[in-house]
């Protein structure tokens, strides 16, 4: 091997370390990045701006990937924790959702109360009526006299179901006039005081009570001739 040769091996095997070392450099720097922002987990971003006291949803926020040692504490990073929520303060488009910005929605607003009455298990919940959920009320009636017909009644629409209770076997004569032995449940409402007097009047004096389901975003509106039902007249 002549001189220019081993010169030439020399250099390729310089290059070969300085690459190597350049290599290591760079597995350094990207080791000590990671050991500095460690973990990623999930947040989330608000998509456009939320207004106080709006209740919450999925819809309002976006998925980010971010550094767990970015967060806060109070970062929130499960977004069931929105459930049931609503904004303390304008959420700003962009900002990053935090437990300090959500609060409990209110049960009841301004003029409304609480009403709780015992349901037919079966006829009146079938297990879809849940916290939240709206719905109408019917009632059916015996003839005020012999011979007046049996009426069905829309008693209140689009009444808010804020909890449903444990199913209660009830005894003859619970909840209503001279009933058979069933199983119910407690449901209670939030409701204006003249609706409660007409749910509390339908539950003691009314044949049997149902809860139809409305639809989210559904009209629930009833228009005055709709809401008394009579056999005959179904035409």
């Amino acid at each position: 091997m002549n001189s220019r040769q081993r010169r030439g091996v020399i250099l390729l095997v310089l290059s070969v370390l300085c690459a190597l070392g350049a290599f290591a450099g760079v597995l350094s720097v990207i080791d000590d990045v990671q050991s500095k922002v460690g973990p990623e987990v999930t947040a989330y971003r608000v998509k456009s701006d939320v207004k106080p006291y709006t209740a919450l949803g999925a819809e309002d926020f976006e998925r980010v990937e971010m550094p767990e040692r970015w967060l806060s504490e109070n970062a929130v990073t499960d977004l069931s924790a929105i459930r049931g929520k609503i904004a303390v303060t304008t959420l700003k488009k962009g900002s990053l959702l935090q437990s300090d910005m959500i609060v409990d929605q209110p049960a009841l607003r301004p003029g409304q109360q609480e009403v709780a009455i015992m349901i037919d298990a079966a006829t009146g919940v079938a297990g879809k009526i849940t916290p939240g959920s709206r719905v109408n009320v019917y009632a059916t009636f015996e003839g005020e006299r012999d011979g007046a017909p049996d009426q069905s009644k829309i008693i209140v629409t689009n009444a808010q179901v804020i909890d449903v209770g444990e199913i209660t076997a009830l005894e003859p004569g619970d909840g209503g006039r001279d009933r058979e032995p069933t199983d119910a449940v407690p449901i209670t409402f939030a409701l204006s005081t003249l609706d409660a007097q007409r749910l509390t009047y339908a539950e003691s004096f009314a044949e049997r009570v149902r809860l139809a389901l409305v639809a989210p975003g559904g009209d629930s509106s009833v228009p005055d001739k709709d809401r008394t039902y009579e056999l005959a007249k179904d035409k």
